[in-house]
């Protein structure tokens, strides 16, 4: 079956390609660890974030954002030592903001899910790209996304890093016309 051409480059990214990638998120506790990946990837391949999810999972307590909220210096310190996260502190830190963030949005919308899904009317939008050249980096959607969560205290939530949010968490199709996973995810999400 004909795939998209990035998830050829490694079983992690083809197995992450095949089940997860465009695939709709409502869920808020999934919703938070993309987030928290998608701004550790900035900088990085996407198949570094891949190989570490297990690691980022364990070191941040499988991304429970009430826990993350409350880590102090010394538990931030611990995971600049862990060689299983990009051990990044502005990227570490930008996590227990974020998930502070994450908290006061969630008790402003009932749930992270309502907030961020508002960004696309609350359904997925299905684009048909026949090449991956064609696939754009960020878009005005995103870029609304990416102010309005600075507006509200998140870290690493540029226009780039929002769209790549957008598509690991299926508000965006964007497997291209040719890729088997586009009609799966369009037939049923529409």
């Amino acid at each position: 079956m004909k795939k998209c051409i990035w998830a050829l480059s490694s079983p992690s990214e083809q197995q992450y390609h095949d089940l997860e990638w465009g695939v709709p998120v409502h869920d808020d506790r999934l919703l938070f660890e993309f987030l928290i990946l998608e701004g550790a990837q900035a900088g990085l391949s996407w198949s570094t974030i891949l190989n570490k999810r297990v690691g980022y999972r364990l070191a941040f307590d499988n991304f429970d954002a009430e826990k993350i909220a409350g880590y102090d210096a010394e538990k931030i310190s611990s995971l600049l030592l862990n060689p299983d996260i990009v051990r990044n502190k502005l990227k570490v830190n930008a996590a227990v903001i974020n998930a502070q963030a994450f908290l006061k949005v969630q008790q402003d919308f009932g749930s992270f899910g309502s907030y961020i899904w508002q960004f696309v009317g609350n359904k997925p939008q299905h684009n048909a790209w026949k090449n991956a050249a064609e696939i754009p980096a960020s878009t005005p959607i995103s870029e609304l996304m990416g102010k309005d969560l600075k507006k509200r205290g998140f870290k690493f939530v540029g226009s780039t890093i929002c769209y790549a949010y957008m598509q690991a968490t299926g508000m965006v199709n964007d497997h291209t016309i040719d890729c088997f996973r586009h009609a799966e995810i369009k037939t049923k999400y529409s």
